[in-house]
Parts: C-alpha cells; structure tokens; sequence
C-alpha cells in the first residue's frame, strides 16, 4: 500500500482561512493521486502538533522554527500566483513520499 502524508494546515484561527485552504489542497492532491490524510490547527498550537505531520502548510507567516518541512500556502486562499504554490506543494509531498 503507497504510503499516505500527514499534513497539519494552519491559520490564526484553525478555522476559517485554513478550511479555505484545505480544500483547494485537497483537489491539488486529488488532481496528482497524492494520498494524504489532512489536519487543521491554530498557529499557536503548531509547536505542539508538529512532531505528528510529514509536512506544515501555513496561510499566514510562521517564522518559529519547525522540525519539519513548511509552506505557506496562503496564495491558494487569495487566488495570487497559484500554480507556483500548487507545484511547490507537489514537489514537497513527492519527495517526501520517495524518501519513505
């Protein structure tokens, strides 16, 4: 069986802007048969929560150091320059697949 990530989404909240990103990540990763099992958290709680994810996406700026990889994806919320966001995203979640 593929392996399947773990992602943590987070915003301010943990629910609004994050909701909105979940979704367009989850087409993303539906569109390059990415299998992945997607969570939602508040900035605050990413200390806590990141020793548990393969990977952090973020739609505000983070500048706390993380143990693990991260990308803001904020850009697939507003709409701005989303194909460079969505082809980062690809690129993450494909290595990080090939490196299991």
């Amino acid at each position: 069986m593929a392996k399947e990530l773990n992602i943590l989404v987070a915003c301010g909240s943990g629910v609004a802007t994050s909701t909105i990103a979940v979704n367009a990540i989850k087409e993303i990763l539906k569109e390059t048969n990415i299998a992945a099992k997607l969570f939602k958290c508040s900035l605050g709680e990413l200390e806590t929560k990141q020793n548990d994810v393969d990977l952090i996406l973020t739609t505000a700026n983070y500048k706390k150091p993380l143990k693990t990889h991260h990308l803001n994806v904020f850009n697939l919320v507003s709409g701005v320059n989303v194909e460079t966001t969505k082809e980062k995203l690809i690129q993450i979640c494909t290595e990080l697949l090939n490196n299991e």
